[in-house]
C-alpha cells in the first residue's frame, strides 16, 4: 500500500475540518472517471507512445490521457492546464498526482503529447474506439441519421509574424454575416442522439459535399436542414434504402407554403437532436473557436471532443451500468 503524504492528505481533506458538499466539478470528474473506458482508449495510443529506455522514463499513458481530457473539458491551454493542476486539488485527484512525491507535468510535456495524437491521427481513432465501446455497452446505430454542420471560428486578423491568415481556413457567408474558419460536419443517430461520423473541412465547403461520408449506409431516413434539400442522388449513392426527410423551402415568390412549413416543423423535432452534440462541443467544451493553426490539428481536437461528447450524452445509461 502506498504511504500517504501530507500533500495527499491535504488534497483529500483527511482529518481537516468538517465534511463539505462536493462541488459540481468534483461530481463531474467522478462521473467521467467511472464511465470513460480508460483501458480501451489507452490501447489505441499505446503503440505510438514512448517506451522506457536509457533516458528519463515517460509519464504514465493514462495519466497523460486524463490531463489531455481535462484540457478539453475545461478548455485549457497547456500552460493554463499545468497551473490549474497545481491550483486545484480535485483535478489532481482525478489525474492521480501527489505533490508530495512528484511534480505536475509541464506545459512542454502536454504539448508533446498533443503533437503525438496529431501526427498519428489518433483523434479519429479515439472517436472510433468510443463508438465501438458504446455499441458493446448496448448503444446501437439505428436506421435514422441526422446530418448537420457548424462553423468553428478562426482568427481573421493578419497582425502576426507572417502577415497572413491561416491558409487552411476560409470564409463563408451565412445569412447576411461573413465567417472565417472551418466547418465540423457530423452524422448523428436519430434515436440515441450520439455522433457516429464526422468530417472537418474549411468553412467555404458546402454542407452537401461531405454528406456521403456522414452516412453509414443502412439508413432508412436521413434528416437535415434546407442546406441538404434536393440531394437525393448523394443520399441514395451511399444509402439506397434511405428516404429523404430534409427540410424544404417554404417561401416561393413571396408566398409561404404553410403545409410545407408544418412538415418542416415536424422534421425539426427530430433534427434538433444534432444541436445537443454541437451544444456540448461548442458551449460546454468551449470549442467555438479554433486554438491551433492548421486544419489537421483542429480536426484532432474536434474528433476527441466528439468522442467525449458522446460519453457525456450517454452518461445516464453508462452510470446505471457501473453502479452495483
Amino acid at each position: 500500500m502506498k504511504q500517504q503524504t501530507l500533500a495527499m492528505a491535504a488534497d483529500q481533506d483527511s482529518g481537516f475540518g468538517q465534511p463539505r458538499k462536493p462541488t459540481r466539478r468534483e461530481e463531474f470528474l467522478q462521473t467521467m472517471d467511472a464511465i470513460v473506458p480508460w483501458a480501451a482508449l489507452c490501447q489505441v495510443i499505446e503503440p505510438h507512445y514512448p517506451k522506457a529506455g536509457n533516458g528519463r522514463p515517460p509519464i504514465g499513458l493514462e495519466r497523460m490521457l486524463r490531463i489531455h481530457f481535462l484540457q478539453h473539458w475545461f478548455n485549457l491551454a497547456d500552460l493554463a492546464c499545468e497551473e490549474a493542476l497545481y491550483d486545484s486539488a480535485s483535478l489532481r485527484r482525478f489525474v492521480g498526482i501527489d505533490l508530495g512525491r512528484e511534480r505536475v507535468p509541464d506545459a512542454t510535456t502536454l504539448l508533446k503529447f498533443r503533437k503525438l495524437l496529431h501526427e498519428h491521427k489518433l483523434g479519429e481513432a479515439l472517436f472510433a474506439k468510443v463508438g465501438q465501446q458504446l455499441q458493446e455497452r448496448g448503444f446501437k446505430v439505428n436506421t435514422g441519421t441526422i446530418v448537420d454542420a457548424t462553423i468553428i471560428a478562426a482568427p481573421s486578423s493578419t497582425k502576426n509574424a507572417d502577415k497572413a491568415r491561416d491558409p487552411d481556413m476560409h470564409q463563408t457567408r451565412k445569412g447576411q454575416q461573413w465567417y472565417f474558419g472551418m466547418k465540423l460536419h457530423i452524422g448523428v443517430d436519430s434515436q440515441s442522439g450520439l455522433a457516429h461520423s464526422a468530417v472537418v473541412t474549411a468553412a467555404n465547403v458546402h454542407d452537401k459535399h461531405p454528406l456521403p461520408d456522414l452516412l453509414h449506409g443502412n439508413e432508412q431516413r436521413v434528416y437535415g436542414d434546407s442546406a441538404y434539400a434536393s440531394q437525393k442522388a448523394l443520399i441514395w449513392g451511399k444509402a439506397p434504402q434511405a428516404k429523404e426527410f430534409t427540410n424544404q423551402r417554404t417561401r416561393r415568390c413571396g408566398v409561404v407554403d404553410e403545409t410545407q412549413r408544418s412538415k418542416n416543423r415536424n422534421k425539426s423535432r427530430i433534427r434538433a437532436r444534432v444541436e445537443h452534440v454541437f451544444g456540448v462541443v461548442k458551449r460546454l467544451w468551449g470549442f467555438g473557436k479554433v486554438r491551433y493553426r492548421g486544419l489537421q490539428k483542429n480536426a484532432t481536437r474536434a474528433f476527441t471532443a466528439l468522442a467525449l461528447a458522446n460519453i457525456y450524452l450517454a452518461r445516464g445509461r453508462l452510470l446505471g451500468q457501473v453502479r452495483p
